[in-house]
This record gives C-alpha cells, structure tokens and sequence, in this order.
C-alpha cells in the first residue's frame, strides 16, 4: 500500500513563521494528486515534509500504515523528482540512474536491468552513454524520472518538474507523465503552480494559500464549484470574473447600475433574507457573451462595458473590459472584431453564476 495520510501536520520555523499549517489529507493508493498554489503557499514545504526533508513541527505522517516522522527520508521507499533536474554532471545518463541502486548494493544484472527497462519507457536507450551536459532539458527531465523509477518506490514526488521547460515541451512532458502513472500504477504526489499542469494531470487537486489547504476535490469539481473567491480565481485561465453587486428584489440582482435577472427565484430565497449585501458576483469568461442572438433572446441578463484590450488568439479571442472600474474578462469567438474604446452589449449566462460573501470569501450561492 502507497497511501499518504496527512493528520494535522504543519511546519513552523526558528523564527514563528507557519509554512504549512495543520493540514488534514488523505492520498490513496495509486492516486495522482497535485498540490497547487501561489508562490509562498506551502505546497513544496509539504512535499518535503512528505519526503522527509523537512522535519515535521506537529501532527502524524504516515505512508501506508506506518508513521515516518521520524524515518529518515531514505528508509520511506520514496523516490523524489526535482525542479533542477538534480542530476550528476560527471556520470553518464546510465550512471546517474543506476547510481542509487549501487549505494544500496543491489547486483549488477538487476542494476542494468531496471535502468535498461526505464530507459526504454522513457525512449532514452540512446542516451544512456551521453553527459547531462549533452542532453536538452526535455531528455535531462526523463533521466530524472528514469533515476526515480528504477528504484520502485512505493510514492512518486515531483517538485515542479516542467518548469525549467519551454511551453511546447511543457505540454509534451504533462502528457508523458500521465502516461507514466498509469503505467507504473504508483502513488504521484506533485507540486505545481501552474493551475493549467493541475487540471490536466491529476485525479484530485489540493488548492494551497498561506500554508491552508483552501478546497480538495477533482478538476471538474474545483472549476464548477469553487469553495470560495481564492479557489475561484486561482483556478481557471483566465480566472473567474469578480463584481460587487448586491439584491433588489426577489430575482433581480444589481451590478454598478445594471439588474441582471436570475431565474432561479427559490435559490435566493436564503440570500435575500440574509440581507443581500457585500456580495461578490463570479462568472467565467466564457459565460459572458457578445453574441446579439442571445442578447435579444435574453434582454434581462444585459449590461453593457467599454473594451480595454482585444486579445487574439486564432481559436478563441479575449476581450478585457472595463466595467465602471471593475476589470472583466470575456472568452468570445474569434471573429468578434471590436475596438479599443468601444461600447459593447454582454449578454450573461444567469445559470452559471456564483455568489460569494465579500467579507469571507465564501461561496454562497452557485448556480449551475
């Protein structure tokens, strides 16, 4: 069993600084899990804290059944990928991944047979003879996870491990190492803060903020139903929009002066009785449309605002607006043609919006 629990652990410095701060989770077996944030959130404090780098402050690790407090990090069966590649400039590719396995005195044959095998996988059995130095920085990634894999550890660790790479290589590599898990059908914890590599990766995603686990849930999940305003405009490229608005009436919802009608009465019914003030808006990009088919068709989800930039992107355009000062964003066909300074007509999808408590940053509301 490959499972990671997580039973309030957190990690505070000499000096009082929380990194990471009594974080509850469980990783099943065989799970590919990432671990998502901003920059300062604590993600790869708890990656390492998992590897054993790190020495945990409060609470329990276990891997399997087995608390690893206080096992050192090479007695944890875990092999680890770093962001710097980490590998040795002065061996071969072949030594570099057969280097572990010598200083755990494994035999020879069983030695060049697993480096062959992930070689093979990795389509690197050409390389193994050449110096790092010799290799792109896509080939010198597959030799760090060819290093990782020879030893079969029971838990893969990648610390941000695409990020040395150039966009195409990134895209390239995300799709190797899906295929990697579900080959090895081993347990991937990975850190990321690139929220495009988590929705495409992984099984289930931990959204990470001042070392508090914010949401953990699938992709699907975390994009529709986001727990609150971080998650909600952390997760998302571009991120959800954000207006301050507040209620009217029974189904009608004012935004700097427009009213936008919703039709799910009965789903505001708590939200008026609770006042129905200091409230946020969110809807994504592309809920908002410039479409006048569906502005005439829906005259009450109508607002209008001044366009900022048009960015093309041959599949799809961006318009960023201003809207009385509040900057939006819409995600609209690519042969919409507006101008800068232009006055446009957004029609709304009033189905797939969500309310947020201005003050907590709560969800309150999501209608989809």
């Amino acid at each position: 069993m490959s499972s990671i629990t997580l039973k309030n652990i957190s990690k505070i410095y000499s000096d009082g600084t929380i990194a990471v701060n009594d974080v509850n989770l469980q990783i099943e077996n065989k799970e590919f899990i990432i671990l998502v944030g901003p920059s300062g959130c604590g993600k790869s404090t708890t990656l390492r804290m998992i590897a054993g780098l790190e020495q945990i402050s409060k609470g329990e690790m276990k891997i399997g059944d087995r608390v690893v407090n206080e096992i050192e990090p090479k007695d944890r069966n875990i092999a680890m990928v770093f962001q710097s590649y980490a590998l040795y400039p002065h061996m071969t590719v072949y030594k570099n991944m057969a280097f572990g396995l010598e200083l755990r005195k494994i035999p020879k044959n069983e030695i060049d047979k697993r480096v062959r095998e992930a070689a093979k996988i990795l389509d690197i059995e050409h390389l193994l003879k050449r110096k790092p130095k010799a290799l792109s920085g896509g080939q010198r990634q597959r030799v760090a996870l060819g290093r990782a894999m020879v030893r079969s550890p029971d838990v893969f660790l990648l610390d941000e491990p695409l990020s040395n790479l150039d966009a195409k290589l990134r895209t390239a590599m995300r799709t190797e190492i899906i295929k990697l898990h579900k080959r090895l059908e081993t347990t991937f914890v990975y850190v990321t803060h690139d929220q495009t590599e988590a929705m495409t990766m992984g099984d289930r995603i931990v959204v990470m903020k001042d070392g508090i686990v914010q949401q953990v849930d699938t992709p699907k999940n975390l994009y529709n139903s986001p727990c609150n305003l971080f998650v909600a405009g952390f997760i998302g490229s571009p991120g959800m929009n954000f207006i301050p608005c507040e209620f009217d009436s029974k189904n009608k919802v004012r935004i700097n002066g427009s009213t936008i009608t919703i039709t799910q009465k009965e789903q505001l019914e708590a939200l008026i009785k609770d006042g129905g003030d200091n409230l946020t808006l969110g809807i994504r990009p592309e809920d908002i449309t410039v479409d006048s088919e569906y502005i005439k068709k829906h005259p009450d989800s109508v607002f209008e605002a001044q366009v900022d930039v048009v960015e093309p992107l041959g599949s799809e355009t961006f318009l960023y607006l201003d809207f009385f000062g509040t900057r939006i964003i819409a995600r609209v066909s690519p042969d919409v043609t507006f101008t800068q300074g232009e006055i446009v007509k957004l029609g709304i999808n009033t189905e797939k919006l969500h309310i947020f408590d201005t003050s907590s940053g709560e969800n309150i509301l999501t209608l989809n």
